[in-house]
């Protein structure tokens, strides 16, 4: 059985996997879409990760192809119907880890733009660091202040946890009630437009669906507080790029902190010169941790298939 693989993993899991004939490409550099393409017409399998777009075309390339195995949680990268549609498996690779691992990068987030710690950063590297004065570089504490979280999955409740430890207020929206999480002392609220009205941060972990794109635009911001930051470490399309380019540079908002775009890989220049803006390049999960929980699961499935059984993180059903 052919394996292609289209991105570099951790070597653990290359030893797991290399009982089986690989086609491997051992780099950090994205593939082109032509040479998936070329990779994917003699291979049975095709590991790839969640920014690698695989759409019909490449899958009606793959003649033998049977399994995509998604290095990682989300699976919007791919087109699932037409993999039903052609008898080939989807599955997704989640991992405890990888919630635990966004959470923090999400709180890092919070302290960084609230913190101005980015900002400190860079001035300190240029020598412009010139002593300690009462009103120089002011942030602000996070204690007190209030977090909405919209989408309280497994991630949001890690990220709610750790707020609660810092003395934030925490509330939340989300399609389902999570009690466990309001004994804790989080709240819920009805609607989205109450949770960005109430908020201090607004936290955005909701997985990418077609109708929740751009739930954040024009009138979202508007109905933000003046001195609210927006953190974005699930999916770019949530929010409208060049709206949110708008608000910030007008005031609607005090600021954001993003580690996924609406376009991502790309970055606009609009974007990066944006005021109040931190960045960081989808380093959500991106740790030894949760990479290398993914990388088993994803095994796991390649194995269940190889048994003739249904992969146990089948997604198109």
């Amino acid at each position: 059985m052919k394996i292609f693989i289209t991105a570099r993993i951790p070597d653990e899991i290359l030893k797991r996997l290399s009982k089986y004939e690989l086609n491997y490409h051992d780099s950090e550099i994205p593939l082109t879409k032509e040479e998936i393409i070329e990779g994917v017409k003699d291979a049975e399998v095709l590991l790839c990760p969640l920014s690698d777009k695989i759409d019909r075309e490449v899958l009606e390339a793959g003649g033998n192809l049977k399994l995509v195995a998604n290095y990682g949680a989300g699976y919007d990268n791919i087109d699932t119907a037409s993999a039903k549609e052609m008898g080939i498996f989807v599955t997704n690779a989640p991992a405890p880890s990888s919630a635990v691992s966004t959470a923090e990068l999400t709180f890092g987030l919070m302290l960084a733009i609230s913190r101005r710690i980015v900002e400190g950063e860079r001035l300190s590297r240029e020598d412009k660091f010139l002593g300690w004065r009462p009103t120089y570089m002011l942030g602000h504490e996070l204690r007190g202040k209030t977090l909405g979280i919209f989408g309280l999955g497994n991630i949001g409740s890690n990220l709610a946890k750790r707020a609660l430890a810092f003395e934030m207020n925490v509330i939340y929206h989300s399609r389902n009630r999570k009690e466990e999480m309001e004994k804790l002392g989080v709240k819920y609220v009805d609607s989205l437009d109450e949770l960005l009205e109430k908020s201090d941060f607004v936290s955005l972990h909701s997985a990418f669906k077609p109708e929740l794109k751009h739930m954040i635009s024009t009138n979202e911001f508007k109905k933000m507080k003046k001195s609210a930051y927006l953190i974005n470490a699930a999916r770019g399309p949530l929010v409208e790029e060049k709206e949110l380019i708008k608000a910030l540079n007008e005031g609607e908002i005090a600021g954001c902190a993003l580690d996924v775009y609406e376009f991502e890989p790309k970055i606009s220049e609009e974007l990066k010169q944006a005021k109040n803006i931190l960045l960081a390049p989808h380093l959500g999960n991106a740790t030894f941790e949760a990479r290398l929980e993914m990388g088993n699961a994803a095994a796991d499935n390649i194995e269940d298939y190889v048994a003739g059984k249904e992969p146990r993180n089948n997604v198109a059903k």
